[in-house]
């Protein structure tokens, strides 16, 4: 008895159709099915895979056949180099957080958590219930499913202080993912050629969306404990310009998070300056010691432009956002997202209202809590007792990263493609920085899979610090 996998099946199916001509045709699915001793269900899966390979294809009612051999020809495609023109700007390639790596490599490079960390069940069963429902067949408002929307707002209002207005549902746009929004917000209150302030680190992926849209970045020094208020103060007064991108709450990727005084002086200052300050909380389910209070809470009038991410805490799969804004504000910045992708999907919308209402879904979050204390300290652990020349200057209290600094010699282009060569995956910190790198740096995910291999992971990283500095 044949394994009843679709690979087998399809790879005996390749070495008949070697020796087999254009046009002919393939054995029954009934034959096939005597032949592997496999289900119907099996070889149709086989079948589809042949067709998706573009060796074989099926005429419904009459069978499958062997598809005529194309011969390969050389492309040309230099016409293309006078319509396209010069390029604009430098092109960015695919940040290393997102390459996806082998299995049998230890990976401490990604910007999402393991799949060991996701609402799994919950997620499966959102998906069951929404494709039974309604927004499985229909278009969801522009700005975001009400109850989602409404979902959105009350969260951030619950944090908000006694004086503050909360925000209301209709404040808030619901975005395919957090990428999107921020080239929305960039476009819509910034505007090409205009100044945008920035921590120096910051997120890779802003850097990337206001090059895009062509905003002017205006890197701000930012440590561990958030951004220099008096240098936040001087570019303002310097550039004039009129909005601040930051993430006050477990920075990626300093893992810094701002101190109450802060937040009040940097609220005071966009108000002084009427500015906007466009707060990226994308770290808010990744509490470790205690939750998130984000900026937003404090403001409503309308300088906190709030962006609220469930990508990642969710599912990779549910690229679902909301975003907070007030006044005028709000009505751009919608008007710019109906005109870049028209609405976001409804079954997406709906899985994620459904996974985060569900009692079960507080419940995950405070599991969570505990499994990110035990990988972070696991990582710190290993990295001081294998790798001691690789410091981490703060333990961050929440976020998925660990951020390293390195001797001041270490040429890390080698030692990313050192670590490679060892089956190490790891993040060089240059990409985060807006300007030049103040230092050399690595960005560790210490959320990622397998940290059984943390320990191993660190050994090689402390291996090639050391093999440079010899």
């Amino acid at each position: 008895m044949y394994d009843d996998s679709s690979a087998r099946i399809v790879a005996g199916l390749h070495e008949w159709l070697t020796t087999a001509p254009p046009g002919a045709r393939l054995p029954s699915s009934r034959a096939l099915v005597a032949q592997y001793g496999a289900s119907p269900v099996t070889v149709q899966k086989a079948l589809r895979t042949l067709a998706s390979q573009g060796v074989v294809e099926t005429r419904p009612g009459v069978g499958t056949f062997v598809r005529a051999v194309r011969v390969p020809h050389a492309h040309d495609f230099g016409w293309q180099t006078a319509a396209l023109g010069p390029r604009t700007r430098p092109g960015q390639q695919l940040s290393r957080a997102l390459h996806t790596a082998p299995n049998d490599v230890i990976a401490l490079h990604s910007g999402y958590p393991d799949r060991e960390l996701l609402p799994e069940r919950l997620v499966r069963s959102a998906f069951t219930r929404a494709a039974r429902s309604d927004a499985a067949v229909t278009r969801p408002p522009t700005a975001g499913l009400p109850d989602l929307q409404a979902w959105f707002a009350a969260e951030l209002g619950g944090a908000a202080p006694t004086g503050v207005t909360p925000p209301a549902p209709s404040d808030v746009v619901v975005f395919p993912g957090s990428q999107s929004s921020l080239s929305t917000v960039f476009r819509a209150l910034v505007g090409a050629g205009r100044p945008l302030l920035v921590e120096s680190p910051t997120y890779w992926g802003a850097i990337l969306a206001a090059e895009q849209v062509g905003v002017q970045l205006v890197p701000v020094p930012s440590g561990p404990r958030g951004p220099d208020p008096d240098e936040l103060a001087r570019a303002f007064d310097r550039t004039g310009a009129r909005a601040l991108y930051a993430q006050p709450s477990f920075a990626n990727p300093t893992g810094a998070r701002w101190s109450p005084d802060l937040a009040d002086e940097v609220l005071r200052l966009a108000r002084e300056h009427g500015a906007f300050v466009i707060e990226d909380d994308w770290a808010h389910d990744f509490g470790i010691a205690q939750d998130v209070v984000p900026l937003a809470a404090r403001d409503d009038g309308g300088h906190v432009v709030y962006l609220r991410s469930l990508a990642k805490s969710v599912s990779p799969a549910v690229r679902v956002a909301g975003l907070v804004a007030r006044g005028p504000a709000r009505d751009r910045i919608l008007a710019d997202a109906q005109a870049e992708s028209l609405y976001v999907s409804g079954m997406l919308q709906a899985v994620a209202l459904d996974v985060v209402t569900q009692p079960a879904w507080r419940t995950h979050l405070r599991g969570l809590r505990q499994q990110l204390a035990a990988r972070r300290d696991l990582l710190l652990g290993a990295l001081r007792e294998h790798a001691p020349a690789a410091r981490v200057d703060t333990v961050p209290q929440g976020g998925l990263n660990l951020w390293v600094r390195l001797p001041d010699t270490t040429d890390v282009a080698r030692l990313v493609r050192d670590c490679d060569a060892a089956h190490v995956v790891v993040a060089a910190g240059d990409e985060w920085f807006p300007a030049e790198p103040t230092g050399p740096f690595l960005r560790l995910n210490y959320s990622g899979p397998n940290p059984g291999a943390f320990p191993e992971g660190a050994r090689v990283l402390g291996e090639v610090l050391a093999r440079q500095a010899g």
